[in-house]
């Protein structure tokens, strides 16, 4: 079977940690060996079998319909930035677009098209985050409003968040996206303090609270997706690809990650066949962005005072009426200077 080789880090973990001293202050990041210590206790993951996928956009649909209620509502005019360089970043009159992810579309379909051992491909591909093991998004938010839950599920807090983007410059595939004009930051110092929220894939964590399937996992007509514990999960990931030899994406990079990709073409030649850019991810290996002695020293000094500005934050948030100034203008206006967010992009399911 084949799959891409993981990135082995010079100095592990542990032993860094220790050498700061910090091993016994219960600061050690989450790794892939603390995964899981039984049934009940495993991350959730899912396994996507690209095989099957046709590209119909079903899943793209349901992801839409499943978190319409989560999506953002600007508060206009928005303030302008200190300094002035820092744009506005719209998405909300481009609500349409699904052929890239945005505030309004957490998951699209990426294509790949072209030839492998004298055979024509065809593959789709269901992008999203893929909820990583040890996220530096998480780890290494200033602000604590990223976090990974005990099922392995990453989601960004809107009620905290302040837009600064930091998780999307860390992330090895820039998943989440900026949505100016909503959350905390117009109640603290809107001139100053931040420029929106960050918004990505959530799992549909509500409807796994509830016992349910994510949204794209119960909605696709083909099968493309399954989710459940990780053991069995990596196992039938492993079972697929000796099957069809295949390759493996995703149980490797960045460390590890909740989201695999099993194809029957290796993942560097669908790489350089898919259109790659903002807000499309790249399938590129991912070395493990944690295993940089700099990020470490900073998450794990850095993770209580994130704890407890995250408090605070909500805190505030709670007190100052949630998100209810988003509801205050009905009448959405343009601004002037709203800037193009990443790229123009129109894309329709037909």
């Amino acid at each position: 079977m084949k799959k891409h080789t993981p990135c082995t880090p010079n100095l592990s973990r542990r032993r860094f940690l220790a050498s700061l001293g910090l091993g016994g202050l219960g600061l050690v990041l989450p790794s892939a060996s603390h995964a899981a210590k039984s049934l009940a206790d495993e991350e959730l993951v899912t396994l996507h079998d690209l095989t099957k996928c046709v590209g119909c956009g079903a899943c793209v649909d349901a992801c839409r319909e499943a978190n319409a209620h989560k999506f953002p509502e600007p508060v206009r005019p928005f303030p302008p930035m200190f300094p002035a360089s820092v744009k506005v970043e719209d998405w909300s009159t481009k609500r349409q677009i699904i052929d890239r992810l945005t505030p309004y579309n957490w998951l699209y379909i990426q294509s790949a098209h072209g030839q492998f051992q004298g055979q024509r491909f065809d593959i789709h591909i269901p992008r999203r985050c893929m909820h990583c093991q040890n996220p530096p998004c998480a780890n290494l938010c200033p602000w604590g409003a990223a976090a990974r839950e005990k099922n392995g599920v990453v989601r960004i807090d809107p009620e905290i968040c302040l837009g600064g983007a930091k998780c999307k410059t860390v992330c090895p595939w820039a998943i989440p996206m900026r949505q100016t004009g909503v959350g905390l930051y117009l109640k603290l110092m809107p001139r100053y303090g931040g420029n929106g929220v960050m918004y990505k894939c959530d799992r549909c964590y509500d409807r796994l609270a509830k016992g349910q399937k994510p949204a794209c996992v119960e909605a696709c007509p083909y099968g493309v997706q399954e989710i459940g514990p990780r053991s069995d999960i990596v196992a039938k990931a492993h079972a697929l690809a000796r099957n069809i030899d295949g390759y493996i994406y995703g149980e490797t990079e960045n460390g590890g990650t909740n989201s695999l990709y099993v194809s029957p073409v290796p993942f560097d030649i669908l790489d350089a066949a898919v259109t790659a850019g903002p807000g499309k991810p790249d399938l590129a290996k991912a070395p493990d962005k944690m295993a940089d002695e700099t990020r470490m020293a900073y998450a794990a000094l850095f993770a209580p005072v994130a704890g407890i500005i995250a408090g605070a934050l909500r805190l505030g948030s709670r007190l100052s009426g949630g998100d209810d100034a988003d509801e205050t203008d009905d009448t959405p206006k343009r601004p002037p200077d709203a800037g193009t967010p990443d790229d123009e992009h129109k894309g329709t399911w037909s």
